[in-house]
């Protein structure tokens, strides 16, 4: 648990987030450097990104490792919008692993659509973050999907909220209604 000292503001969350987690990674480097990780999963984008540097850029350039955004969400960017030509071009990822390139109206491939689980048929938007070429980040986050959302950003999801169920003090504002048991709709949602 730890304080975070920015306010939300939407398109700016790397401020928020980031200094917490370059924190915890250079904590791991220093009291476990035989766990030095070899690539970052975010939960966020990467260049698929209004201003084209999101969370998974910010935390890659800072900690110099290679680092992956993975969003559930596609962002308004260069032109890309979820229209019905969007829904469209999703319905047809029928195999898991299965994607198309999310290309901008400049021309630009921004990012990867990705059904990452054959069980479900809402995508992930994979892009690039830092040191990482688009084919190898789309190829590490499905290989990291057990169901939809990829393993080391499902488990910290499922941590993270049994840690503050098992906290002593009041609800924070949002956290009250956070599930109790693993048959939660969240981790169902983690599941699909």
């Amino acid at each position: 648990m730890v304080p975070v000292t920015a306010p939300y503001v939407a398109g700016f969350l790397a401020f928020r987030e980031v200094p917490v987690l370059v924190e915890a990674v250079q904590r791991l480097q220093q009291e476990e450097p035989q766990l030095q990780p070899q690539v970052l999963l975010v939960d966020g984008n990467g260049l698929l990104h209004p201003r084209g540097f999101g969370t998974a850029c910010h935390l890659g350039v800072l900690t110099d490792l290679p680092c992956i955004g993975v969003a559930k969400n596609l962002l308004h960017v260069d032109g890309l919008a979820r229209d019905e030509l969007h829904r469209e071009q999703v319905r047809s990822l029928q195999r898991s692993g299965e994607a198309f390139p999310l290309t901008g109206t400049s021309g630009k491939v921004l990012g990867m659509v990705l059904r990452s689980h054959s069980n479900s048929s809402r995508p992930l938007y994979v892009s690039v973050g830092h040191r990482v070429s688009l084919g190898t980040a789309v190829r590490l986050v499905r290989a990291c999907c057990r169901f939809r959302i990829p393993e080391p950003i499902r488990q910290a999801d499922i941590r993270s909220r049994e840690y503050l169920r098992r906290q002593p003090c009041a609800p924070v504002e949002g956290l009250e209604a956070v599930p109790a048991s693993p048959e939660s709709k969240k981790e169902t949602e983690l599941e699909d």
